[in-house]
């Protein structure tokens, strides 16, 4: 059986979002930005957003606001309301969402459903029913040409009844437990709506709700039992920190098992404080929260590797690692590939913002985007030249210099090694 999702819901209005109809926002000037973290960090599967454009200007600037969500995002997003065209659902696919949702009532999204499905893949949209009379007439399409409806509540019985299609019920209903028994029907993977939307509490304690009702549920669990760590003379476990992403080690510190099963449960990671002698969940006074992404056990079972999405700075000195004072260091080629496009990127993007006379990189931007383009495109037909010589030193050489030229391009239209990563990883 699959895991069940919870996808909050945010209703984009001028690029302010609105959190599901009767909501209390906790933030107050409703920025989509820090309420996508907000639902990230705290157990959401994926994200609901809404454009309740009514212009196409206003439109343009949701999908602005929708890509922004989705590079801070650490969930998947998916986006309904003002589609109207296929160049809409391309715009937010390429805007980094997950899904587009077309909606049933609108005629349009109807007869564009096939050629959008084949053009984008089915597994890439998502269709809105707000009665089984928009579903029925097009159940074949439905079945054939999306991954899955969007239903509102009360339908998932009546689908049910003629169609496996997966279902995602939207549904104002806040009683956990009725949306617990909802989610237990087979044809139901997810919900949305108010309970999966609340800010109060987030949903991990809903999910560890579900978890005791045998419901399968995205949850911190460990596969190994405390019982089976080794802990030192304190009986305490070392933790070493590293940031998700970059690998870059944060800090040290130390886990008794009541830290141990907090971090599990709240999803920040929570240590024992050996000078204080208690409890310390990481960011509690200043903010800067690391939230749990993986755990780790080492051969010995004597040490955890967390990593970490980490809020600002990890250390107390405002340094974003605890590991800044080198005491030594040897010279050495470092030829780590990610560390390596990034020092060369950030190369580029100084000499665009601080020009060096006598600079090539100034003088491809000085001559502007057709210039770049150019040697974009004579870089490419040189890597096909050398792939027909046997010597892999020339290929070697080729692709180097279109790497090189393909950053400055990058540069020069904003596009950072992070974005084409994310890019990346969603296929």
């Amino acid at each position: 059986m699959k895991e069940k999702l919870f996808i909050p819901c945010l209703y984009l209005l001028k690029k302010k979002a609105v959190v599901g109809w009767g909501q209390k926002n906790l933030f107050g000037s409703g920025d989509v930005l820090e309420l996508s973290r907000f639902y990230s960090d705290h157990g959401a599967d994926e994200l609901l957003i809404f454009d309740f454009s009514s212009t196409d200007e206003e439109h343009e600037e949701a999908i602005g606001a929708i890509k922004e969500v989705c590079s801070v995002s650490e969930t998947p997003v998916l986006a309904a309301g003002h589609i109207n065209r296929m160049e809409d659902v391309k715009k937010l696919l390429y805007a980094g969402c997950a899904k587009v949702v077309l909606n049933f009532s609108k005629e349009s999204n109807i007869s564009m459903l096939e050629e959008v499905s084949k053009r984008f893949g089915k597994e890439k949209l998502l269709v809105s029913i707000s009665s089984l009379e928009e579903f029925l007439p097009h159940q074949e399409a439905i079945e054939t040409y999306c991954a899955g409806v969007l239903a509102l509540d009360n339908l998932e019985d009546s689908i049910a009844r003629v169609s496996s299609v997966p279902i995602l019920l939207h549904t104002d209903e806040r009683d956990a437990q009725k949306v617990i028994s909802v989610l237990k029907k087979e044809n139901v993977w997810g919900v949305s709506g108010s309970l999966a939307s609340n800010l109060e509490t987030g949903l991990i304690p809903l999910k560890k709700r579900c978890k005791e009702q045998g419901l399968p549920v995205n949850t911190c669990e460990s596969r190994i039992s405390w019982a089976k760590f080794k802990l030192n003379s304190d009986g305490l476990v070392p933790v070493i920190v590293q940031d998700y992403k970059t690998d870059e080690v944060l800090m040290l510190a130390y886990m008794n098992e009541e830290a141990f099963q907090m971090t599990l449960q709240t999803g920040k990671m929570t240590y024992w404080s050996r000078s204080r002698k208690e409890l310390w969940i990481k960011g509690l006074t200043s903010g800067h929260f690391q939230y749990v992404k993986s755990l780790t056990l080492d051969c010995d079972n004597d040490t955890i590797l967390a990593k970490v999405a980490q809020v600002g700075a990890a250390c107390h000195t405002g340094n974003h690692t605890c590991f800044f004072q080198e005491l030594m260091k040897k010279e050495y080629d470092d030829t780590n590939p990610l560390r390596v496009f990034q020092n060369v990127y950030d190369v580029i993007v100084d000499r665009k913002n601080h020009p060096k006379e006598g600079s090539y990189t100034n003088y491809l931007f000085d001559k502007g985007i057709d210039k770049i383009l150019k040697k974009v495109g004579e870089e490419c037909t040189e890597i096909v030249i050398a792939a027909k010589n046997p010597d892999k030193e020339e290929i070697k050489y080729e692709i180097s210099d279109f790497l090189y030229h393909a950053m400055v391009l990058m540069v020069e239209k904003g596009v950072t090694w992070e974005d084409i990563t994310e890019e990346l990883a969603k296929r």
